[in-house]
Formats: C-alpha cells, structure tokens, sequence
C-alpha cells in the first residue's frame, strides 16, 4: 500500500461515537480486526454510517484505550476504567499485543490483592506515665489505632495513675510465608516486653 493512502484519514462510528484516526494506526496488528477493515481488498462487508464512517457496534468508552495503544504502544487508561473491559475489546479486535498488556496488569492487580490488606494487631496494657514514650518509640511499620482508658487500680504514692489499653498494627507482608520472618528490631522487642505484662 503507498505512503499516501496508508496517511489517509479514516471514520469510525463506534456504538455511536466517531472517531477519527490514519490507515497506518488502524494497521499496526496484521491480525486485527481493525487492519482487516482498512484494506483496500477487504473481505468484511462492514456496514458505513450517512458520514461515510465504519459502524462498529462496540462499547466507545473501552475502544479509547485500544487506539490508543494502537497509536504509541502503551496501555493508557482511565483510573476508574476496569481492565477486564478494555480485555474484552482487545479481544473482539484480536490486538494481541494489547490483549498481552492487559492480561498482565490484570495478574498484578490480583496478585496485589492476595496480600493486601492482612494486618497484624497488638494490644498493650499501659501506665499513664508509659504512654508519651510508647508513642514516640513507635517505628517498624507499627501504626496507632486505637487508646482505651481502662481505668485507675494503682495508686503509686499520692498519685493515681490511669491504666491504657492502647491497640497498634502493622501490615504483614509475610503473614503466610512463615520461612521469611525477620527478627524483630530493638524497639519491637521493647514493644513485645510491654505488651507481656498484661
């Protein structure tokens, strides 16, 4: 094909919505649907709108990313776009590169999930006086959550000190890989010596 037809413009109207974009875009997968529609001896008898553009009856929203890998390479897409739509038309397109892409951002995004979210939890029985040194020692990943007066029942001379329950977490990265535990660090075992006392 020459230089110049391949530059030519073409029109489609996907479910509704037109776009526009070159020959040489559109046949940048040899197997897809796309380049098929864009031959001058083509064996599709794909139906054209009152403006002259190929109608496609296929979710627009999801044909933007498809473009525009088609025009650089990248998957680029809407944050609140889900990959399994835009899996669905590199499918039907048969852009196997695309199809490729997602197919591994959607196993990265599952196997993210898989550990995500798994937090380990420690609650602590405190004096008054112990508190503003548990917080400010607090590292390794240890986040406050919650502080529970638990009220008074020591009396040290004079002085009634108020007894905490205070509650820390930390996420667990290794919760179901027992092999790869660490040893705790310095402040973590001071953590630990604390928390024994209850």
């Amino acid at each position: 094909m020459s230089d110049e037809r391949m530059q030519e413009w073409i029109k489609l109207n996907v479910g509704g919505t037109r776009f526009m974009t070159t020959r040489t875009t559109l046949c940048q997968d040899e197997k897809s649907f796309l380049y098929r529609l864009c031959q001058s001896d083509m064996d599709l008898n794909s139906a054209k709108d009152e403006q002259g553009a190929y109608l496609i009856d296929r979710d627009p929203g999801y044909f933007g990313p498809v473009l525009n890998y088609l025009r650089h390479g990248k998957l680029v897409m809407d944050k609140n776009m889900a990959e399994e739509g835009v899996l669905e038309e590199a499918e039907f397109y048969n852009i196997t590169g695309l199809i490729r892409l997602v197919k591994d951002r959607i196993a990265k995004r599952e196997a993210g999930a898989v550990g995500s979210g798994k937090h380990v939890y420690r609650v602590m029985q405190f004096h008054e006086d112990e508190l503003t040194s548990l917080m400010s020692s607090m590292s390794d990943g240890w986040k406050f959550e919650q502080l529970i007066n638990v009220g008074s029942q020591y009396n040290y001379g004079n002085n009634d000190q108020a007894e905490f329950l205070c509650v820390v977490s930390r996420e667990c990265t290794s919760c179901d890989n027992h092999s790869n535990r660490r040893e705790p660090s310095d402040k973590a075992k001071m953590l630990l010596q604390k928390a024994s006392r209850m």
